[in-house]
């Protein structure tokens, strides 16, 4: 609990869910995998939740532009969550994906209003669908891998990034969630509530700090080179077991 309540806090600080995180955490712990992406999941929308509802409050969410790329991302999401995956196969995704997650972490966020949309941003909603299946199978967000690419294609403002990502994560979990518990029945959904719990309130409780605190006591580049080398020990560790 301990450890999620860190991961809550850091992630949140830079706009994210932790998820990947969260179930490589529980991968290393020797929990059951069919159980991961169901309990990451759940920490997921607890996580980024109170983000985009702050972000849609704040008239920050570029609407019109993010609700395409969602509802590509979802559905997408939700087969994801719902395919079939052998444990070993699972693991090696997920630590993959944490590595990579650390390496996108440190590409430079650049800021509101640097640049006219790049040629590229016409392009962000193909990548939804990719990601959004991706998400579901290995139980996370997407939107680590989402945000960098509109930043880098200048599809928006970093806060209407920021806000997209947040919706992104929170209706891929939903999605995903559905599909990881058709796939895997009443039975196990029940065992990952219990296994959840205790976790889902830590989770809270860091992503609460993380939104609120924790940028203003490190600069933001501190937090995300943290998260980063957090995320990469823990990647290289999962990968190192398979």
């Amino acid at each position: 609990a301990i450890a999620f309540l860190v991961t809550a806090l850091l992630y949140a600080s830079v706009g994210f869910g932790g998820g990947s995180t969260y179930s490589a955490l529980l991968a290393l712990s020797g929990l059951d995998y069919r159980l991961l992406p169901l309990v990451s999941l759940a920490c997921n929308i607890a996580v980024v939740t109170g983000g985009s509802i702050r972000f849609a409050r704040a008239g920050l969410t570029p609407w019109k532009k993010a609700l395409v790329i969602v509802a590509l991302g979802g559905p997408a999401s939700f087969l994801g969550g719902l395919t079939p995956i052998r444990e070993a196969t699972f693991l090696t995704l997920l630590g993959g994906s944490l590595v990579l997650t650390a390496l996108t972490m440190l590409i430079p966020v650049r800021h509101a209003g640097e640049g006219a949309p790049g040629r590229a941003a016409r392009f962000m909603p193909l990548a939804a669908a990719p990601l959004g299946y991706f998400a579901g199978l290995v139980g996370i967000g997407g939107g680590i891998f989402l945000a960098p690419l509109l930043h880098l294609a200048r599809w928006h403002t970093a806060r209407g990034i920021a806000a997209t990502a947040s919706l992104f994560i929170l209706v891929n979990s939903l999605f995903g969630l559905a599909g990881q518990m058709m796939k895997n029945g009443p039975g196990l959904f029940g065992a990952a509530l219990g296994a959840a719990l205790p976790l889902l309130v830590a989770v809270v409780i860091g992503g609460q700090i993380g939104s609120l605190m924790a940028a203003r006591l490190l600069p933001p580049h501190w937090i995300r080179w943290l998260t980063a080398l957090l995320v990469l020990v823990v990647g290289v560790r999962l990968l190192a077991g398979v």
